[in-house]
C-alpha cells in the first residue's frame, strides 16, 4: 500500500504516517523500485492500536515502548498494569488541576457578584 492509502485507513494524515515512521511507532517499510514506500496492512492496525493508547492519555514516548514490547515478546500483564497505572496517575493528576482551576473560576465569578471583579484574588474585607 501506498502512503496515502495508509494514510485515509488509519484516519491520519500522511505527515502523522511519516512521522509514526521517524519515532518508530511503526517499522520503515520497504521501497518500490520507484522509490514509493510500500506499507502492509498491519501498518494499518499499528497505527489504529497507536492512536487508540494516544486516545487513552499515553505519551507517544509510552505508545513506542509499549508497541516494542510486544513486538519483543516482553510485554506482561504486570507490565501492562503498570503502564497503565502510570497514565491513570497522570490523569488522575490532571483532574485534581482541573477540580482546583473549576473552584477558582467559581471563586473569582462569586467575587464578581459582589462588585470586586479582578479575576486573581478575592475581594478586601469590609
Amino acid at each position: 500500500m501506498k502512503i496515502g492509502q495508509v494514510a485515509a485507513a488509519s484516519g491520519v494524515s500522511v505527515d502523522t504516517v511519516r512521522y509514526y515512521e521517524r519515532r518508530g511507532v511503526i517499522p520503515e517499510p520497504g521501497r518500490r523500485p520507484s522509490g514509493y514506500r510500500e506499507y502492509t496492512a498491519g501498518t494499518i492496525e499499528r497505527i489504529t492500536r497507536a492512536r487508540r493508547l494516544q486516545q487513552m492519555g499515553f505519551t507517544l514516548d509510552e505508545i513506542i515502548d509499549a508497541l516494542q514490547a510486544h513486538d519483543t515478546g516482553e510485554a506482561t500483564c504486570a507490565s501492562e498494569r503498570w503502564r497503565l497505572n502510570v497514565v491513570l496517575d497522570r490523569i488522575d493528576a490532571q483532574i485534581a488541576e482541573l477540580r482546583e482551576l473549576r473552584r477558582s473560576i467559581h471563586d473569582a465569578r462569586d467575587w464578581c457578584v459582589t462588585g470586586a471583579c479582578d479575576f486573581v484574588s478575592p475581594p478586601a474585607p469590609q
